[in-house]
């Protein structure tokens, strides 16, 4: 008899234990939590105020109107542990084969490709014939004073891949916009991207980084730093100058973001070309990453000038490789490119419709990437 009371005894220990287990997971890893996050607001460094005059502030200028000191961005400056990386996010340059979690872009090289990637001319004054004067809408483009957007279906791999393209010129770079699921940031959070563009008034939308399926890495959302934790993934910064670079974990630095004026910056990766433009061919991952799959990924011409690609997969459309992701936005052009969350999370809104086939007809997610209107036209 005492040993059925022992047993039946350690068995409620196990259940509660068990149930205990089930709460903390809910808790921590299920339900949203809302997050503070660091809150440091990056002001434009190329202007003061809104004249017509571009007027360049100074590091300690910018360091206080974020309320901040050399010493307080310092001691959060991000660099890279070294460890291993989840998610097969990690790549290896073309010379060979890096260690896991390394990056392709070698930090002095990525350092010196920023420093030369400056213009004097503002992205406000490039491309005038590509807006109009009112707002002119089609099944497959849209133009305004401020922005222009033409979306096609393309094929790739004989036919076997189908993507969207989104090829796009902003005069504001705020029109290059990230939105928060249910606008809040923290962990747990999602919503559609369809339902992100919608509350945001966003023309065209893609999935984001999923911030918040990890800690870890640079989270600069609209002109604000919310997260800058130690990464091996490389990072992609979009500046208010309408440059986009794309920097090894461990050279990225807040110092540094704010004082280049940051507008967004996201974790994922990899980088999909060298600091040259040239095309990536290995990557430090496994082959059921690198291998074809559904892709969301951005691309960068010149200050002003970007293009969005979601490319569908398991399904009818075959998907794509990341060294022929890599190949595509060569063959584009483009001088950067940066590979976001894939898989069933790649889907593209446009003119409020989900127009790819996402897989397993698409999850939500945490952020999103869109282009949206900041100045009313008739």
């Amino acid at each position: 008899m005492k040993k059925h009371r022992v047993l039946k005894n350690i068995l409620i220990d196990i259940l509660c234990a068990g149930l205990a287990l089930v709460v903390f997971a809910l808790f921590h890893h299920v339900l949203p939590r809302q997050q503070q996050g660091l809150g440091i607001v990056i002001e434009n460094p190329y202007q003061k105020n809104t004249g017509s005059d571009a007027e360049w502030l100074d590091k300690s200028m910018i360091l206080a109107d974020a309320g901040l000191t050399a010493s307080d961005v310092s001691s959060l400056s991000v660099t890279a542990r070294g460890r291993g990386n989840s998610g097969g996010r990690g790549n290896t340059g073309r010379g060979g084969m890096n260690t896991k979690g390394g990056s392709a872009l070698d930090s002095g090289d990525a350092e010196t490709a920023a420093a030369e990637t400056a213009e004097d001319v503002p992205i406000s004054e490039k491309f005038s014939d590509k807006y109009t004067d009112t707002v002119v809408v089609t099944d497959n483009s849209y133009t305004s004073p401020d922005i222009s957007v033409t979306v096609t279906e393309e094929t790739t791999n004989n036919g076997r891949t189908t993507y969207y393209l989104a090829d796009i010129y902003v005069r504001d770079i705020t029109c290059f916009q990230s939105a928060l699921a249910r606008n809040t940031y923290g962990s747990g959070y999602r919503d559609s991207i369809s339902d992100m563009a919608a509350l945001n008034n966003a023309l065209l939308a893609i999935n984001g980084d999923y911030y918040g399926n990890t800690n870890e890495g640079v989270v600069i959302r609209n002109g604000v730093i919310y997260r800058a934790n130690r990464t091996d993934c490389d990072v992609c910064v979009l500046y208010y100058d309408g440059t986009m670079r794309v920097l090894p974990g461990s050279s990225f630095t807040v110092e540094d973001a704010v004082r280049d004026g940051a507008w967004q910056a996201w974790t994922f990766g990899p980088a999909l070309l060298d600091t040259d433009g040239s095309v990536l061919t290995r990557f430090s991952s496994t082959s059921r990453i690198i291998a074809a799959n559904p892709r969301t990924a951005i691309g960068y011409y010149e200050p002003g000038h970007y293009c969005m690609i979601v490319v569908d997969g398991r399904g009818e459309s075959a998907g794509i490789s990341l060294p022929d992701l890599s190949q595509l936005f060569h063959d584009l052009g483009c001088t950067a490119a940066y590979n976001l969350d894939g898989g069933n999370s790649s889907v593209m809104v446009w003119n409020s419709a989900v127009i790819n086939d996402p897989s397993g007809g698409g999850r939500e997610s945490s952020d999103a990437l869109l282009i949206a209107e900041v100045n009313s036209h008739e």
